[in-house]
């Protein structure tokens, strides 16, 4: 049989060399080697393209993809087959390494005419491989029929993707444990609960840092959180620290009117932490910031922006709250993460009664948002069009461009989404554009 090898981005090119190994060289297969990122819908995306290219080639296309996390990367494996028709003949496991044998039918490929070479539009190699195995004697295989796996739901695919982008970075990057802040809100209770998944329990260990404006049902719900996770536990209060801050800048600031500096004092002395405890023990530091709070600026320079990787750094926080009720849907029991949790309004907690909403707009307004001016690159007016009020729109999307200086200077961290902050998005901190 002969085979047509392409590799990665090779397949996504229409009358490609996929399609040039079957006209000129008399390919029945095509062979694609890819190594393709994942976000969220790229899966279905490439059954639709893969589809597409075994049907206008008229031969099988085996899709091999890599899996494994590298960075702000995820390989999904996925690894799909399909017929000379565009039928979709098997379909890998996603986020596992999996072996697929495929038994195909090189006489059911339609009948095509081999092009000559000088109509060649692409470079064309023919390596003849010689096997030192007769047929005669070649091994058995039990074929079988060919496996499609189910595809998983939108909530488990990020799930995975997170979990296998926080194995990875730490395996590989040699480090044997890590550590991250956990407040009781859902943003830490999400992150530990993708650290004990991908790493195992007894690797993942969770702080708590309370102050005078944590609240008893945050700090329960903290310690609740990594009890039913099983993760280790520890307790260090703030107050001591923060009340030595004031004082030795009590001739600067103004007691009577405390505000950010005093809020991002809280987040830094956290942060030293934290950083402790990653210097003193080697462990990596996760951080829990969000999309939503990384795109805005909703997030302290050097406090809790301070680590090594940044687990929900493309994770918008409306979709926090579907991983948090999934992860959840899987036990045991109610799950890891206290109702409460879920259920309580987001707060910093670094000031008296504070939520995140006295700061910004509600959130499932918010991400649409981010969504429209990060991802898609849509205008005001495109914006504003889809019913959302101007006023709102202009104050996001100029608290999305004022932080860009703070995004260069965060954690990497997982990409789920076709644009995430950092690599997909570079633009000049230094600029007087206002779209």
């Amino acid at each position: 049989v002969r085979l047509g090898i392409t590799i990665c981005e090779d397949i996504w090119e229409e009358h490609g060399p996929g399609e040039a190994a079957v006209s000129e060289g008399g390919a029945a297969a095509i062979v694609n080697l890819s190594m393709s990122p994942y976000h969220l819908g790229k899966g279905r995306q490439r059954e639709v393209l893969l589809s597409e290219r075994a049907r206008a080639a008229g031969a099988y296309v085996l899709y091999a993809n890599g899996v494994g996390g590298q960075d702000e990367l995820v390989f999904d494996g996925d690894s799909l087959v399909f017929d000379p028709r565009g039928g979709l003949v098997a379909r890998a496991a996603q986020f596992k390494e999996e072996l697929v044998l495929v038994d195909i039918d090189a006489t059911s490929a339609p009948s095509r005419t081999v092009r000559a070479r000088e109509e060649a539009l692409w470079p064309l190699d023919v390596i003849t491989v010689e096997s030192g195995r007769s047929k005669t004697t070649a091994l058995p295989v039990d074929v079988g029929p060919s496996m499609v796996r189910e595809r998983l739901c939108a909530e488990a695919e990020v799930y995975e993707a997170l979990c296998l982008a926080v194995r990875d970075y730490a395996g590989k990057n040699g480090f044997q444990q890590v550590v991250m802040g956990i407040s009781g809100g859902i943003d830490s209770a999400l992150t530990a609960c993708v650290a004990a998944d991908a790493l195992g329990v007894g690797k993942v260990n969770a702080v708590s840092m309370p102050s005078r404006y944590s609240n008893e049902g945050t700090k329960d719900d903290a310690r609740e959180t990594a009890e039913r996770l099983g993760i280790r536990f520890y307790e260090i209060p703030i107050e001591l620290i923060y009340s030595t801050y004031l004082q030795s800048l009590e001739a600067y600031l103004a007691p009577a009117a405390p505000g950010v500096t005093e809020q991002n004092l809280q987040a830094r002395i956290r942060g030293n932490l934290v950083m402790a405890l990653s210097n003193q023990y080697g462990w990596l530091v996760l951080t829990t910031g969000n999309k939503s709070e990384t795109a805005v600026g909703y997030a302290t320079l050097y406090g809790d922006m301070a680590g090594g990787f940044a687990v929900l750094k493309d994770v918008p926080k409306t979709l926090v709250y579907r991983l948090a009720r999934y992860r959840n849907s899987l036990g045991p029991g109610a799950g890891p993460i206290p109702g409460s949790t879920i259920d309580r309004p987001p707060s910093a907690e670094l000031a008296p009664n504070q939520t995140d909403q006295d700061t910004l707009p509600p959130y499932e307004v918010l991400d649409q948002i981010i969504e429209a001016y990060v991802v898609n690159d849509d205008s005001i007016d495109e914006i504003v069009g889809r019913g959302i009020d101007r006023a709102v729109v202009r104050r996001v999307l100029g608290m999305i461009d004022g932080n860009e200086y703070k995004r260069r200077q965060g954690a990497p961290g997982v990409r789920i989404t076709p644009k995430a902050f950092g690599k997909d998005r570079r633009l000049p901190i230094t600029n007087r554009y206002r779209g």
